[in-house]
């Protein structure tokens, strides 16, 4: 049997509007108070293993989980480095039990490719273009050492004092949105 590659397949209707609904109180939330209630992300986390279960039996539970489960390991890490907060973490587990591992990776390279414009323009707005290319630098240079970078610079730390934040799950929101108005989602 030859190699057949794996096939995208858009969510049906009532996973995008969950996947959406999910996201954009998110966003609207973190905009407006900086943090991602756990409410939302328990309901969205409910809401996502449900449908799967209840549309697709065994087979649903088990794309809810495996969307769940690699959600969670990348951004898992991610906090780790204590380069994401612990909501942004639980957002985006909640939205992988939603969307699937297929659907949830792409939202994750699109949100990853969003971010990372609305860092390079804060970093201009702010004037550390320079300082943040260093960092950059430093992180891969201690991420090759098997190091914790924010443990070396702490300036990089999330919570940091100096470091810039920009409200991650308004990001994963824009990205829900534009991906749901292209209608890859």
């Amino acid at each position: 049997m030859p190699f057949e590659p794996l096939k995208f397949v858009p969510l049906p209707l009532v996973f995008r509007m969950l996947l959406l609904t999910v996201a954009v109180v998110a966003g609207v939330y973190d905009w407006r108070y900086r943090r991602i209630p756990n409410w939302l992300t328990l309901a969205g986390l409910i809401a996502g293993f449900s449908f799967h279960c209840y549309l697709g039996g065994v087979a649903g539970l088990l794309i809810a989980a495996k969307g769940f489960g690699l959600a969670a390991l990348i951004y898992f890490a991610l906090y780790l480095l204590r380069g994401m907060g612990a909501g942004d973490v639980k957002l985006m587990a909640a939205l992988g039990s939603i969307a699937g591992p297929m659907s949830w990776f792409l939202l994750f390279l699109a949100t990853s490719i969003l971010g990372a414009i609305v860092a390079v323009c804060m970093t201009l707005a702010y004037g550390r273009f320079h300082s943040t290319l260093m960092n950059v630098g430093q992180i891969v240079k201690e991420l090759a050492l098997f190091r914790a970078p924010y443990k070396s610079q702490p300036q990089i730390d999330l919570h940091h004092s100096a470091a810039l934040r920009a409200p991650h799950g308004t990001i994963i929101a824009a990205t829900a949105v534009l991906l749901a108005i292209a209608r890859w989602l």
